[in-house]
């Protein structure tokens, strides 16, 4: 099964924090597909990261995997 990744959603990182996912964008340069993401808490920042990067699965034994997940990033299901 490959991982989709839902644009105009909310994700939870693995760390426990949310963030806003706008929009899957492609570097005019190299053509890298990129995420644009923003933190649901203050200041709200904006940022971007490889999709492969965003999509990729937590190293085991993390002690900061707070939240248990397989991966990076999650959908928030409000949960």
């Amino acid at each position: 099964m490959t991982r989709k990744i839902e644009t105009q959603r909310p994700y939870r990182h693995f760390k426990g924090k949310l963030y806003y996912v706008h929009n899957i964008v492609t570097h005019t340069e190299t053509e890298e597909v990129l995420v644009s993401y923003q933190a649901l808490y203050p200041p709200y920042g904006m940022f971007v990261r490889p999709l492969d990067m965003f999509m990729e699965e937590v190293e085991d034994g993390r002690e900061d995997n707070i939240t248990n997940q397989k991966y990076r990033f999650e959908l928030y299901d409000g949960k």
